[in-house]
């Protein structure tokens, strides 16, 4: 009977790739035909995804062309509301120092006319004190009013 062993399956196995190895495989017309078909398929789709890549690649420029007019339009935006800001916070400033100066207008001649009131009290006062000293019952009723 047959002894296997490991040198009898390594030659078998060389045996048979040297036979498949050895043989020539026979390329027909039809095998270049089919290969003609798929290299034009082959070229086809890649024309076709390059094509498709190009229309991305405009529409992405487009599309950051847009992004880009929609900044400058925000950034001129930025500006006119902060012009506008400032202008609207600078005339409420004005109105406000305008309002103060007005108040401190209108109460100085107020407050001159409190002094000259007060003084005038100070001195109908002196005169009541001075007189009530010679006249007796104007002291009593200065009195009577905690004068």
């Amino acid at each position: 009977m047959f002894k296997i062993t490991f040198v009898g399956v390594l030659s078998f196995i060389l045996v048979i790739y040297c036979i498949s190895y050895g043989q020539e495989v026979p390329y027909t017309q039809q095998d270049r035909e089919r290969l003609v078909r798929v290299e034009t398929k082959v070229e086809e789709g890649n024309k076709a995804i390059n094509q498709r890549f190009d229309d991305f690649n405009k529409r992405l420029d487009d599309t950051n062309q847009r992004i880009n007019d929609l900044r400058d339009e925000m950034s001129a935006l930025r500006t006119f509301m902060l012009w506008g800001f400032g202008i609207l916070f600078g005339g409420i400033g004005g109105l406000i120092t305008i309002v103060i100066w007005d108040r401190r207008t209108a109460i100085s001649p107020v407050i001159r006319k409190n002094e000259e009131l007060q003084e005038q009290e100070r001195a109908v006062e002196k005169i009541l004190r001075e007189y009530a000293k010679v006249e007796p019952k104007l002291a009593d009723i200065l009195k009577a009013m905690n004068f």
